[in-house]
């Protein structure tokens, strides 16, 4: 059985969108990326930091669906990572209302010996100084995938370009391309990020979709059209970890492979946003994603004649 290593925030959201608002759930890119692996046949084990304030039942939750957690440290007399947020109206945009470190704060990464050799490491949105450290503790990983965002491109831009040339795969969203690029066309931003390091570049578009490209290689795949969009939270995440899921159970990372593999992980982000926080990937059947995966099937695919 492929071995994937997570490495992102186990961590507390309180979350406000036009439909409602939550007091504190299970949140953290760790945990979203972690639950949409799991709909794979992969051994997956979370790198990860919590306080003691952390539940057991939250703890149970992820063990209860095989996923290892030999690599969650607990600080009894420390705080769980929290976030806070409210969406706006349309929500593809949102205000942070609060952010506070705790453990995260002096977090230095343990992967289990038994993970070390894991073929696919996803490393989720942590300080790059954290994934180069996870980069670091692996032996000889075949897959290794960045997930990023403008915050460390601000501040820890230096440290951020060292490990961005030492992956295979990044995934950003298209804000975040332009910035590290310095290129408004996704084009150009795409071939300019492909030279620093990875081979393959993943421009995630929410609503609108998501690019892959590799050399002069181009795919596109759209978001499904939901009638009820509750919480975005998470989505990113969870699109990443079906990406990266899918990618370590087959074992093939060709860039025809990798097009399956951003349908996979739209799939699930697609579930995630129905329900607030973590709730719809908690509940999720089988039977449904496979379902859900014939929909995009029927929106994408199509026959055309050339004249």
């Amino acid at each position: 059985m492929s071995k994937l290593v997570i490495v992102g925030t186990v961590a507390f959201d309180a979350i406000e969108t036009p439909f409602g608002k939550t007091d504190k759930i299970l949140g953290g890119a760790g945990t979203y990326i972690g639950l949409a692996a799991n709909n794979f046949d992969i051994d997956s084990s979370i790198v990860s930091v919590v306080g003691g304030d952390f539940p057991q039942e939250y703890i149970n939750i992820l063990k209860e669906r095989n996923i290892n957690l030999d690599g969650l440290e607990i600080i009894q007399e420390g705080k769980t990572f929290f976030w806070s947020g409210r969406y706006h109206n349309d929500m593809n945009s949102r205000d942070t209302l609060d952010t506070q470190l705790n453990v995260l704060a002096d977090f230095q990464p343990k992967v289990p010996n038994a993970y070390k050799n894991a073929e696919v490491v996803m490393l989720g949105n942590l300080h790059p100084l954290v994934q180069q450290s996870v980069l670091e503790q692996m032996e000889k990983p075949k897959l290794v995938i960045l997930d990023t965002m403008n915050f460390w491109m601000d501040n820890t831009l230096e440290e951020l370009t060292k490990v961005i040339s030492q992956i295979d795969v990044i995934t950003i969203n298209d804000e975040e391309a332009r910035q590290l690029s310095g290129e408004y066309s996704l084009v150009k931003a795409a071939r300019k990020i492909n030279k620093m390091g990875p081979a393959y570049v993943v421009i995630k578009k929410g609503e609108h979709g998501a690019l892959l490209f590799h050399n002069d290689q181009m795919f596109f795949a759209p978001a499904l059209p939901l009638e009820d969009v509750f919480d975005p939270t998470g989505a990113g995440d969870t699109f990443a970890g079906g990406f990266a899921g899918y990618l370590a159970k087959t074992g093939d990372y060709s860039f025809e492979n990798m097009k399956n593999a951003i349908i996979y992980g739209s799939n699930l982000a697609s579930f995630c946003v129905e329900k607030f926080g973590t709730e719809r990937m908690l509940n999720l059947d089988q039977k449904e994603v496979e379902k859900r995966l014939e929909t995009f099937k029927a929106l994408t695919q199509f026959n055309i004649s050339l004249a």
